[in-house]
């Protein structure tokens, strides 16, 4: 068993397609096929189902993936280690979050304070992120839903107000507040199953026994606003988004939601046994030491003073 067998294994695992496996890895598919083929004769258990051409980690696969990850990345931090400690840089920080926008601002900001930190930023959802930052391909995420893995850390940066954004001219212009059984019937635009607002969108709708009508969904949340404007539906949107000012290159109406705990919890995440370089520190002590935007809801937890 060599690293290589294991990274074609951790490859193959990730897709679950040997075609898209082997074109990722830049190998023909029969090399790859083989060296899979070894992997699982020296375990002596096989690692995938396979259906027709369709393959599924099994239970092993599954099980032996979670130690493949974290010896490689043990490896790949050891070698990030020893590459910045000879460089004149300050290395390199990855940031994954759901949508750009969440941390253009922050990202801007830290570039200009640290011009020689290399940055890598990625769009990924809940499930993206997780793997991410076991495999180490990203130092930290920016995330509105919680990551279940045990080993990792998170700190708070902020919580926002979710806001009802209506098309102008809808009959929700001009209102102030609109609860869930008002709006049971409208359609609405958002983001698939991965991602926050839609997982929002259904815990509020199944607190009141309802399934939200879902008009356009996708897995780009920044676009929401510009489909909800052309009047393709209605849609959570972050109040972010309207202390930003895109209303004003975006035309909506904005409506508080009279419903519990709707707002969305932006988290820093990262993996408690992860190296960091010293871009990846600076960026975690740059992002908890400022507030992270304009406006924050209290936090529940926390007595009043």
């Amino acid at each position: 068993m060599d690293l290589l067998q294991l990274r074609y294994f951790q490859t193959v695992a990730r897709f679950e397609h040997m075609s898209r496996a082997a074109e990722e890895l830049g190998i023909a598919q029969p090399s790859l096929s083989r060296t899979i083929a070894r992997l699982e004769a020296e375990l002596g258990s096989p690692l995938f189902e396979r259906h027709g051409r369709g393959i599924k980690l099994n239970a092993g696969g599954t099980m032996f993936l979670r130690h493949v990850d974290r010896t490689l990345s043990e490896l790949d931090d050891g070698v990030r280690a020893v590459r910045e400690a000879g460089d004149l840089g300050l290395g390199r920080v990855g940031i994954a979050c759901e949508t750009l926008l969440t941390i253009t601002t922050v990202l801007g900001s830290f570039r200009l304070a640290h011009p020689r930190a290399d940055v890598r930023l990625f769009q990924s959802n809940a499930e993206e992120m997780e793997r991410q930052l076991r495999v180490g391909e990203v130092d930290f995420c920016v995330a509105s839903q919680h990551l279940t893995d045990p080993h990792l850390d998170s700190l708070e940066l902020t919580r926002e107000e979710v806001l009802l954004a209506v098309p102008r001219g809808h009959w929700l212009d001009g209102r102030d507040s609109v609860t869930i059984p008002e709006i049971a019937d409208e359609p609405f635009v958002t983001t698939r199953k991965s991602h926050w607002q839609r997982a929002l969108l259904d815990r509020l709708f199944a607190s009141e026994g309802r399934t939200p009508v879902i008009s356009c969904e996708g897995d780009e949340p920044g676009a929401s606003q510009v489909l909800i404007s052309a009047g393709l539906g209605i849609g959570l949107i972050p109040a972010m988004s309207r202390q930003a000012g895109t209303d004003t290159r975006v035309p909506v109406a904005w409506v508080h939601l009279d419903a519990p705990a709707c707002h969305r919890v932006l988290t820093l995440v990262w993996r408690r046994d992860a190296y960091l370089s010293e871009a990846a520190l600076k960026f975690r002590e740059f992002i908890t030491a400022r507030p992270f935007m304009t406006h924050r809801l209290p936090d529940p937890r926390r007595p009043k003073s």
